[in-house]
């Protein structure tokens, strides 16, 4: 067979990354169609006899003669198992074969080879490597993971050097090249040293090994596997020299803390975490709430600070250019600028705003940081009732963070920014605790320069920061509270004022935000009077700006599908755009009335006039307070009512009405909370109308609050009551004689249109408010 063989032409399959030696049997998936053409032809023809060739680029799809290897190997088909899209086929091999003449053709590739013998040597040569060789297998533990147990049983009996050197050739661990240089090596001892090489090799590698897991084996416990496999990973590394002896985070955040200016008791703590987060394994759950915690104290700004606008006239223009009027706010942020530039250092005040929505609270806090040329920083306190939303999580609990301060300084990245506390009479509190107490050394300028926040465990200084609160009404802060704060009031806007404000802010901005040229749409002053007597009824500008951006969108829509050029809004166009008048300007009662008085009421949303109404009919006595009244204003309604019970003689009243009737104090719009003392003289003036049957003036409007004794007392709020006056046409506000100083704050607009009759008691107040 060997002669008849050695002129033969045999089918040839390439095999990717894979060399077999004679007398060794492998299992191999052919699926390529010319490899399986290949086994199919050497079945028929050539009686199971096939060369197996190895090609140098295993990626390579169909090989040419120049991308095989020149030998390979003469195989017998030993078995075929045919699955789904290829053939899975043991072969084993027989002779070297050296290819003569390859033929690639469509179908299949064959090759004319030349077998070849195994060459012996130096027989004396030949035993000392057997020898090395066998002794080199009891030194080194990684062959056991390559050659099977029976082999190396058979080697200590003694096998042939020929078998010896292609059995561990075909199981050794060697790339393909090597396996291809062990295959074309024909003499045996040099097949054999060069086997003796790699196995040398693979010793060293493994001592080297060794070396590496006794070093893991000293820093770490057996039972931490993932632990273990880092540190066997670094040790890898130090024995390449690749990486330096600590992780590359722990390095960077070292050098963070030794090259910036960060507090000594900063750094003293993060150098003191760092050390901690360096002993634990990654794999701890420690260690992430570690490496959270230095993130946060590194990257809170503890020296970074941004200069402010020294330029007083520049500060003043940005001012001026936001908002207009607002005058007591604009004058308290220019003194603040002067004293800081006039002494270089001050502790920033704690500003607190205070009035309805809409009048500008939250958008001028933004004005203040342009103007100062700081970072802008918001926060709402609305609703918030857990104490940690100030202070802090402790690190102990799953989740925790910083407070809501703390995290604005972060999001600032500077020590002295413009932080604006949003809603601070909208705090609650419960279980958690009372997020109101602690803003106490938050808001106090004594103790916020060591503010300590309960995650962070180190003092933080807020002192730099310009704080300014916002709130709608004043009694809701908590008295500790609001004793810390620089209380600046806000009041309602009057309509001189809103005409402004339209003209030069909302206006263009809804032009603006509606791709409106100013050509495209006119809005003269008269319409927008209109707009604010008939379409709004508010403190502020919120409600006039949706109705401007209304207009807006229709005035799109009208030049777009009407391909109208340009719009001038008028009241007809108001009407068909916005419906008809939502309110009634100036209303009032129309004719002096029995029993009906006009009070004035201070809200959250600014001033607004309350109708007061009291009837009596047969009854036993009974007194009926109905319009959902809260318990103050309930016990004004008593107190009037006892009042005129007790001076019924002086006012003329029957003393018998009292029993034989029954007596119904009502305030409309029922479905609206209402409470406070003020309307105490109202509800009095309208009792002894009521029963002694004389008219209240239509156009007075009447605000105080009531004694048991007929006194008038002093009460909050002119300012916006007498403005809701002045919206409804009202020509005579009776005030208690305490409110005279309060007349200066109101503007000079309300003040040429209404008379203002300060009382003491309520004898004159019923003097001027009856009819004779």
């Amino acid at each position: 067979m060997e002669e008849k063989n050695l002129e033969m032409q045999y089918p040839v399959v390439c095999t990717r990354g894979v060399v077999v030696f004679p007398n060794q049997e492998i299992s191999i998936d052919v699926g390529r169609t010319k490899s399986m053409q290949a086994v199919e032809e050497a079945q028929l023809h050539f009686d199971n006899t096939v060369v197996l060739v190895a090609q140098k680029d295993v990626a390579m799809e169909d090989p040419k003669a120049e991308d095989i290897f020149g030998f390979g190997t003469l195989c017998v088909i030993k078995h075929v198992r045919r699955m789904e899209g290829y053939l899975r086929v043991k072969f084993r091999g027989v002779k070297r074969a050296s290819i003569q003449t390859l033929i690639n053709d469509d179908t299949m590739m064959s090759a004319d080879i030349e077998l070849m013998e195994d060459v012996m040597q130096n027989p004396k040569e030949e035993i000392a490597l057997v020898r090395r060789i066998a002794h080199q297998f009891e030194e080194i533990d990684i062959i056991n993971q390559h050659l099977p147990k029976e082999m190396i049983n058979e080697l200590a009996k003694g096998v042939s050097a020929p078998q010896l050197a292609d059995q561990v050739s075909q199981l050794f661990p060697l790339s393909l090249e090597k396996r291809q240089e062990l295959l074309e090596t024909l003499g045996v001892n040099d097949r054999l040293l060069l086997i003796l090489q790699e196995i040398e090799s693979e010793k060293e590698l493994s001592q080297i090994e060794n070396r590496i897991n006794e070093k893991v084996k000293t820093r770490i416990e057996e039972s931490q596997k993932e632990y273990y496999l880092r540190e066997k990973l670094r040790a890898i590394k130090e024995e390449l020299g690749d990486v330096p002896d600590q992780d590359s985070d722990i390095d960077e955040m070292r050098k963070q803390i030794e090259d910036h200016p960060y507090p000594e008791y900063v750094k003293e703590k993060a150098r003191e975490e760092l050390q901690r987060y360096e002993m634990l394994p990654a794999a701890s759950g420690e260690s992430g709430v570690i490496k959270t915690y230095l993130d946060w104290l590194l990257k809170l700004p503890w020296w970074q600070e941004t200069e402010d606008e020294e330029d007083l006239n520049h500060a003043a223009e940005v001012l001026d250019a936001d908002h207009y009027g607002l005058e007591k706010v604009k004058t308290r942020i220019m003194e603040y600028l002067a004293v800081k530039q006039m002494t270089n250092s001050l502790k920033a005040p704690i500003l607190c705003l205070v009035g309805p929505p809409g009048v500008g609270k939250t958008s001028l806090s933004k004005s203040v940081a342009r103007a100062l040329n700081r970072k802008f920083v918001k926060i709402s306190l609305g609703g918030v009732k857990d104490e940690s939303e100030i202070r802090g999580h402790r690190r102990t609990y799953l989740g925790s963070l910083p407070g809501r301060f703390i995290q604005g300084m972060k999001k600032a990245g500077t020590i002295n920014p413009v932080f604006l506390i949003d809603e601070i009479d909208k705090m609650a509190s419960d279980y958690k605790g009372d997020p109101a107490s602690a803003m106490l050394e938050v808001l106090d300028p004594e103790q916020n320069s060591l503010f300590s926040d309960h995650y962070l465990e180190e003092t933080y200084d807020l002192s730099k920061v310009l704080f300014i609160a916002t709130a709608n009404y004043l009694e809701d802060i908590p008295a500790a509270l609001r004793d810390r704060l620089e209380i600046i009031n806000l009041s309602s806007y009057t309509e001189v004022e809103k005409v402004k404000i339209a003209e030069r802010h909302l206006v263009p901005k809804q032009l603006k935000e509606n791709g409106l040229k100013a050509s495209q749409l006119k809005i003269d002053e008269d319409m927008l009077l209109y707009l604010i007597r008939y379409y709004t009824r508010e403190s502020g500008v919120r409600q006039l700006e949706r109705t401007i951006a209304t207009v807006c969108r229709k005035s799109v829509l009208a030049i777009l599908k009407d391909k109208k050029k340009s719009i001038k809004l008028t009241k007809k166009l108001c009407r068909e755009w916005l419906g008809n008048e939502m309110f009634d300007y100036g209303k009032r009662e129309k004719k002096d009335q029995v029993g009906t008085v006009t009070g004035l009421a201070y809200t959250s949303f600014g001033g607004d006039v309350l109708q007061i109404e009291v009837t009596h009919f047969d009854g036993k006595g009974k007194l009926v307070i109905t319009g959902q009244l809260g318990d103050v204003m309930k016990e004004s309604a008593t107190i009037a009512y006892d009042y005129v019970r007790a001076n019924a003689k002086k006012y003329k009243i029957k003393s018998d009405i009292f029993e034989n009737n029954d007596i119904h104090i009502h305030v409309p719009e029922g479905a609206v909370p209402k409470d406070g003392p003020s309307a105490g003289v109202t509800l009095t003036t309208a009792l002894v109308s009521s029963l002694s049957n004389r008219p209240v003036h239509a156009d007075l409007a009447m605000t105080g609050e009531v004694t048991l004794r007929g006194n008038v007392l002093p009460i909050g709020g002119l300012k916006e009551k007498s403005m809701a006056a002045h919206r409804c046409g009202i020509k005579t506000v009776v005030i208690p004689k305490g409110n005279v100083k309060d007349i200066d704050e109101i503007p000079s607009i309300v003040k040429e249109s209404v008379n203002f009759v300060p009382v003491d008691n309520v004898s004159q107040v019923l003097d001027i408010a009856l009819s004779k």
